[in-house]
């Protein structure tokens, strides 16, 4: 009977090894291949990435219908989550291990996806240029005081859009337009680059201050290039709306798709992803803040502080986002 228990554990382990997980995914980052590489000699179970923008795979996703390849779909911004799952996507999943590692709220509505990480949407300011206590909100940036001195990328962006998504959902579509206004009212140029160019350009004395992901700071920091670092050096954390409804956060988050023929290796490889071995990685080369409650961020989040967040309501994220860019083309936020 022993024998018989060994040897069905061996077909299924063997069984394993032998699968292949395709990820669709917008995530573009070397943490991620340490990842995949570290699965795979850990379970036998390969990797086969196909990675375009996020809106095109989600498009790609309909199109392929049930015929996709796709076992899993990974991706920054609960917005492109969201997307594929009210396009109904995704298959609602869970396990003991998920259920452990997992905050509830931060996941899909009945646990099609999972977020793996966590990135805020700070102010970045010149230490120089910017007194310390003058900017607390998101909103201050709208104030006429600061005209010609913000920076930001185009109105295009999803994180910007999921920011502005979440505005209408607490602050009402009135308020929103009013802050979007202000905020295109008071830019040092036309948006362009990434959050990292923001960045850079309050080092260049193009602007003051700057609306970034968190992660792009630890990684100019962190770069390789003295004058990424001297940038970095130059500028300080500011988390927006302390005193009230909080930091606006979003996530990088992962769900099983439909067409998956390995629905089993999917959700072991989205465990994987809580697993403090991942998160590690996760938080100290990608500079992410962790889900995972047994793993510390990055020493560089640490420095700057525990903050209040806002709490998220993941649906408005997407399902916001058509106000949201109608609201950017009228202020003409480019």
């Amino acid at each position: 009977m022993k024998a018989k228990i060994v040897l069905l554990s061996l077909l299924a382990a063997m069984s394993l090894s032998a699968q292949e997980l395709t990820i669709y995914s917008h995530r573009h980052y070397d943490s991620d291949k340490g990842i995949f590489k570290l699965f795979k000699e850990k379970t036998g179970i390969s990797i086969n990435v196909v990675q375009a923008k996020a809106n095109e795979l989600a498009k790609r996703l309909e199109v392929e219908g049930k015929n996709s390849k796709a076992d899993l779909f990974m991706t920054a911004d609960a917005g492109n989550l969201e997307q594929v799952r009210t396009n109904n996507l995704f298959v609602s999943v869970s396990s003991p291990t998920l259920e452990k590692l997992s905050p509830k709220e931060l996941r899909g509505k009945n646990n099609e996806w999972y977020a793996f990480t966590t990135r805020a949407r700070i102010i970045i300011a010149s230490k120089d240029r910017i007194k310390d206590g003058e900017i607390k909100t998101y909103e201050d940036l709208a104030d006429p005081k600061f005209k010609g001195k913000v920076l930001v990328r185009s109105s295009n962006n999803v994180y910007n859009i999921s920011l502005l998504s979440a505005m209408i959902d607490t602050l009402g579509e009135e308020k929103a337009k009013a802050w979007a206004k202000g905020i295109a009212e008071n830019l040092a140029r036309t948006p362009k680059g990434g959050d990292r160019d923001q960045i850079r350009a309050i080092y260049a004395k193009e602007g003051d201050v700057a609306i970034s992901n968190s992660y792009y700071l630890g990684h100019l920091a962190n770069s390789k290039n003295p004058k990424d670092v001297e940038a970095a050096n130059s500028v300080k954390v500011i988390f927006p709306n302390q005193e009230d409804r909080g930091t606006h956060i979003n996530v990088s988050g992962i769900g099983v798709l439909k067409t998956s023929k390995n629905q089993e290796a999917a959700i072991k490889f989205i465990e994987f992803m809580l697993s403090k071995e991942a998160q590690e990685i996760l938080t100290n080369q990608n500079y992410e803040y962790p889900v995972n409650k047994e793993v510390k961020p990055a020493k560089i989040l640490q420095s700057w502080g525990e903050f209040k967040i806002e709490k998220p309501n993941f649906e408005a994220y997407w399902g916001n986002a058509k106000e949201a860019l109608k609201i950017f083309d009228e202020v003409q936020w480019k």
